[in-house]
C-alpha cells in the first residue's frame, strides 16, 4: 500500500523509486522540477520513467549481427546491380569479381540474420506468409528470391557451366539488388527507436547510397583500371547520395539526431563521412593509378561499414535515453493543441463576420 499523499504542494511521503517524472529536470540543489513547456533542449536534463526504467524496450540485438547484416546486404545488392551493368557494357573483369562479392556478402548477411534469430528455421517460418505491410516479411521474400540468383550467377561464372542461364541469373540479381540494399532501411525505421523511426524519409537514400559506395569500392579493388570506370562512378555517386541524405536527415530530425553526432554513433558516423569523402576523392583522381584506386575503394567499403554500425549505435543510444522519445511527443502534442486552438479561433472569427464576410 502506498504511504504517499497528494496535496496542493505536491506528493508527500513518496519513496525515491517513485519520484521519477518523465521529462523532469534535476537542479543543482538536488530538487526536481518540471521542464517548462516548449523547452525541448536536452542539455542538463535527466529524463526518467517509472522505477527508473527506460521509456522503450532496449535494443538487444548484437551489433556484429544486425549492423553486419545491414552492411553486407547493401554490399551484396549494390555489387549485383553494378555487375549486371558491367556485363551489359562488356566489362567481364569487373562483372566477375562483383558476382563473387555479391554471393559472399549475401551469404554473410543471411548468416548474421540467422545467428541473431537463433535457429535457421525461424527464417523459413517468415516465408510461410506474404504480408505487404511488414518490412520483415517483404524483406524475407526479397532475400529468398535474390540469394539463389546471386548464387547461380557466381557458380556459372566460376565453373563456366550454363553461361546463358548464369548470365540471366546475374541480370535478375542486378534487378533485385537495389531492393536488397534498400529494404533494411524501412525495416529498422518501422520500429519505435527514435533515431531510426524519425529518419524514415531519408534512411532509404542513405542505405542505397552506402550500398552503391561499398559496391563501387569493391569493384575498384578487384577490377583493372581499364574496366573500373563504372565502379569509380558508382563510388562517387554513392558517397555523395549517402552524405547528402544524412545531412538532410539530421537537419530535419533536430535534437533526435544527436546520437548521430555524439557518443559511439557520432564517432562512427564521423569516420564514415571521412572515409567516404576520401574514397570519393580517390575515385575521382585514381583512374591512372592501380594503387590509388584500390586504396580509395577500401576507404569506400570501410566507410559504408561505419555508416551501418553508426546507424545501429545511434539507435541504441536514442532508445536508452527517454528524452528522445518524450520531447518530440510533447512537441507534437503542443503543435496539435496550437493547431486546434488556431482552427477554433479562425472558425469563431468567420462565424462573427457572418455569411457576407463583413
Amino acid at each position: 500500500m502506498s504511504t504517499s499523499d497528494v496535496t496542493k504542494e505536491g506528493i508527500r511521503g513518496a519513496r525515491p523509486a517513485r519520484d521519477a517524472v518523465t521529462g523532469a529536470v534535476s537542479t543543482l540543489d538536488g530538487h526536481r522540477r518540471e521542464r517548462p513547456a516548449g523547452d525541448g533542449r536536452g542539455d542538463g536534463a535527466e529524463f526518467r520513467s517509472y522505477y527508473d526504467r527506460p521509456v522503450l524496450n532496449q535494443i538487444t540485438w548484437q551489433a556484429r549481427d544486425i549492423a553486419g547484416y545491414l552492411f553486407l546486404g547493401g554490399l551484396a545488392g549494390g555489387s549485383s546491380a553494378l555487375a549486371a551493368g558491367a556485363d551489359l557494357t562488356g566489362r567481364p573483369d569487373l562483372a566477375r569479381p562483383l558476382r563473387y562479392t555479391a554471393l559472399a556478402a549475401v551469404s554473410g548477411s543471411l548468416a548474421a540474420l540467422i545467428h541473431d534469430l537463433g535457429r535457421p528455421e525461424r527464417f523459413l517460418n517468415m516465408l510461410r506468409v506474404v504480408k505487404w505491410t511488414s518490412p520483415m516479411s517483404v524483406g524475407s521474400w526479397i532475400l529468398a528470391g535474390y540469394g539463389p540468383l546471386a548464387a547461380a550467377a557466381a557458380a556459372s561464372q566460376a565453373t563456366g557451366l550454363l553461361p546463358g542461364p548464369g548470365r540471366l541469373a546475374g541480370l535478375g540479381a542486378g534487378v533485385v539488388g537495389p531492393a536488397v540494399a534498400a529494404y533494411t532501411a524501412p525495416l529498422i525505421c518501422n520500429t519505435a527507436v527514435p533515431a531510426w523511426h524519425d529518419g524514415y524519409r531519408e534512411m532509404p537514400f542513405v542505405f542505397v547510397g552506402s550500398g552503391a559506395a561499398a559496391a563501387g569500392g569493391a569493384g575498384m579493388i578487384a577490377a583493372p583500371l581499364g574496366q573500373a570506370g563504372p565502379a569509380r562512378r558508382a563510388g562517387i555517386a554513392g558517397a555523395a547520395l549517402e552524405n547528402a541524405a544524412l545531412a538532410v536527415m539530421e537537419k530535419r530530425m533536430g535534437m533526435v539526431a544527436e546520437p548521430y553526432k555524439q557518443g559511439p554513433g557520432g564517432t562512427l558516423m564521423r569516420a564514415a563521412k571521412a572515409l567516404t569523402v576520401a574514397g570519393a576523392v580517390g575515385a575521382l583522381f585514381g583512374g591512372r593509378s592501380r594503387a590509388v584506386s584500390a586504396v580509395a575503394g577500401a576507404a569506400l567499403v570501410a566507410g559504408s561499414a561505419c555508416t551501418r554500425f553508426g546507424v545501429f549505435k545511434a539507435g541504441q543510444a536514442s532508445a536508452a535515453d527517454p528524452k528522445y522519445t518524450v520531447v518530440p511527443q510533447r512537441q507534437r502534442i503542443r503543435d496539435r493543441e496550437r493547431a486546434a486552438e488556431q482552427g477554433g479561433a479562425d472558425g469563431g472569427e468567420q462565424a462573427a463576420q457572418g455569411p457576407s464576410g463583413a
